[in-house]
């Protein structure tokens, strides 16, 4: 009697593992969510992970590719994701640009040095990096290179709007993009409520901000540095034009960051949209939303396809 107990519980027990996936309290295997994840992009789309595009100080910067199904010997528009994480954390692996594979644009996740390893301006440095390789190669990879836009969220929309405003120097290869997509990027670092001392921020508590660590000090001691990553001040007549996008209720990025930045781009006669996202937070699922995918991808249709 005892024995066939054990020999019972011991059946049982080995039925769990199923049972317990099959009812949702584990996640599937590692393999299962790469299909699933590899499922979710447009059939015929190809993938060309960790191509190196530049290399500083012996650190390799890399991009994920991602290749439409082409039907047509036309090079195609692309556009370069930039990821978020206040400059100190995040990665290349999770592009949110990836919908606009199925309207026949190529998208490259773009990696960048963090601010464990450089501070201003290696990081868009890196991006510009990116955007002459990716012109460089543009035959290898079928790509067009005289349409290529940038789209960034958070630490990256702060990123691809200096894309679209700062000068990069003299190039062999322009960094130039021809449109730009903020997703309520910080805009203007002076004025960043993390970076200002306050009533509710000690000089000690701004000296460890994200900013303070971006630009090596606080905005009060490096005011020209803090206005050269800040698109906001880089604004001038023949900018790339802009989308921007912004939460109603973000309480990361002052939504002030972009109607400022929005209405200096128009002032100087440079195309840009403002598009405020009712209920949305500092990113969230609202950005997933089908109407903002379809914004996005009319953007970078008129600016990148249909533009002479």
């Amino acid at each position: 009697m005892v024995a066939s107990f054990f020999a019972m519980r011991k059946r049982l027990l080995s039925c769990l593992p199923v049972l317990i996936v099959a009812w949702g309290f584990l996640p599937v295997s590692t393999d299962a969510q790469k299909k699933k994840k590899q499922s979710a992009l447009p059939a015929g789309t190809t993938l060309t992970k960790d191509i190196v595009y530049a290399t500083h100080e012996g650190v390799e910067l890399k991009l994920d590719l991602f290749l439409p199904r082409n039907e047509t010997s036309d090079p195609l528009p692309v556009v370069l994701w930039v990821h978020g994480g206040g400059w100190l954390k995040g990665s290349k692996e999770k592009c949110r640009a990836t919908f606009l594979l199925k309207d026949g644009f190529a998208v490259a996740s773009v990696g960048y040095r963090l601010t464990d390893v450089a501070q201003w301006p290696g990081q868009i440095d890196d991006c510009y990096a990116a955007v002459r390789f990716l012109r460089s190669n543009a035959a290898k990879y079928g790509l067009d290179s005289d349409r290529i836009g940038a789209m960034g969220s958070s630490a990256g929309g702060h990123l691809v709007a200096l894309m679209g405003t700062r000068d990069a120097g003299e190039e062999k290869i322009s960094s130039r993009v021809q449109a730009v997509c903020d997703w309520f990027g910080p805009t203007d670092l002076l004025t960043m409520p993390p970076n200002v001392v306050s009533e509710k921020r000690t000089l000690e508590q701004v000296s460890q901000s994200n900013g303070a660590k971006l630009l090596g000090a606080t905005v009060r001691d490096v005011p020209e540095v803090a206005k050269d990553a800040s698109a906001l001040h880089q604004v001038s007549v023949g900018d790339a034009p802009f989308l921007i996008m912004h939460g109603s209720e973000d309480p990361g990025v002052p939504l002030e960051q972009s109607e400022r930045f929005h209405t200096a781009l128009k002032e100087a006669g440079v195309p840009s949209k403002l598009e405020i996202v009712e209920g949305a937070g500092h990113g969230g699922p609202e950005f997933n939303s089908i109407e903002v995918q379809k914004t996005v991808s009319g953007f970078f249709r008129k600016w990148l396809v249909d533009a002479d």
